[in-house]
């Protein structure tokens, strides 16, 4: 489609198109496009064509079986991608102040079902009103557009932004089954691994979790030559307690996540004095829409006695040198 430019509007387009045309130019095919938008075919392309004689020049090149942006399509692009978020989540946001009090957070998979999850019946007890959703996702989601309210991160200090709260530390030590350890050879010294299974991530030799591995553990501690009696491996933190907790082995645990686990009896720590330090700590982010929010604001103070009491269990000490809320 070519336009003179005595043909160029001068006056801003209207809104109503914009939303056909992000999704044909996600998918770059209008059947795709219609499906998501739950429209005809016919109805969104009549959509585009509207919105090109709008703009004054052609967002898109047809071909035969395909659909292509041009130069402008890829520029007009830039801008609706980023603001149909925004647009959403403000509406979201008027929606739900005038309904129900509501808070949505992310975190990682681990994280929610073995420290969070565990801790929620309280926090639901005392506020009936508040609802709770938890996206958990290994996904970093931008605070800014997101549908969620705040996030609750891993990661060493320089990755986090200055407004990050620190919750906890941790420390990774050895746990195992206490009825493993009736049944079983004795573990009273860290050569005494090399005669149980060792559970720990498969992928953490290749990626960015490295501290978390047993070889490190042993090196840590003058071990470097240990085999165990055999490996077993899992993709997630909560899936390698979970076989600790049947027996099926011994897991380098993080230390904040199996706490309760160690309060309560059903895992021990059959070698305290050999914890070994993680550069990682456990954090909160509030994202800025959401801050203020009187539910946002019980939710974070929850959270902070929670975390309280977690470093209190693991022994953690504060550091002056972190931004941590501590007491």
């Amino acid at each position: 489609m070519q336009h003179s430019q005595t043909h160029l509007r001068t006056r801003p387009i209207s809104a109503g198109h914009l939303r056909a045309f992000e999704a044909v130019a996600r998918h770059l095919n209008f059947r795709a496009a219609s499906e998501e938008m739950a429209l005809t075919q016919s109805a969104v392309s009549r959509q585009i064509q509207s919105l090109e004689e709008e703009v004054g020049v052609g967002l898109f090149l047809r071909h035969t079986r395909a659909v292509e942006l041009t130069s402008a399509g890829a520029q007009l692009l830039m801008a609706v991608s980023q603001s149909l978020p925004r647009i959403d989540s403000a509406v979201r946001q008027i929606r739900q102040s005038a309904g129900r009090r509501a808070v949505a957070l992310t975190t990682f998979a681990s994280f929610a079902s073995m420290w969070l999850i565990p801790r929620l019946e309280q926090f639901q007890r005392d506020n009936p009103e508040i609802d709770i959703r938890i996206d958990a996702s290994d996904a970093t989601l931008d605070l800014e557009v997101a549908d969620v309210d705040m996030a609750l991160r891993y990661g060493p200090m320089g990755t986090m932004p200055p407004h990050a709260i620190r919750l906890f530390g941790e420390q990774l030590t050895p746990v195992v089954s206490p009825w493993l350890l009736k049944s079983g050879p004795p573990l009273k010294k860290p050569q005494d691994l090399a005669q149980f299974a060792l559970i720990e991530a498969g992928d953490a030799h290749q990626s960015h979790l490295e501290w978390l591995t047993w070889r490190r553990w042993f090196d840590e501690h003058g071990f470097s030559k240990l085999q165990p009696k055999r490996w077993l491996y899992f993709n997630y933190a909560y899936q390698m307690v979970q076989a600790a907790l049947t027996g099926q082995g011994v897991v380098l645990a993080r230390l904040p996540m199996v706490a309760e686990a160690l309060a309560n009896g059903d895992l021990v720590e059959p070698l305290p004095n050999q914890r070994m330090d993680s550069p990682m700590a456990y954090w909160l982010i509030v994202g800025p829409r959401s801050a203020q929010r009187p539910e946002i604001k019980d939710f974070c103070a929850w959270l902070m006695a929670q975390s309280k009491a977690t470093r209190k269990t693991i022994g953690e000490v504060p550091d002056p040198d972190t931004i941590d809320d501590l007491d």
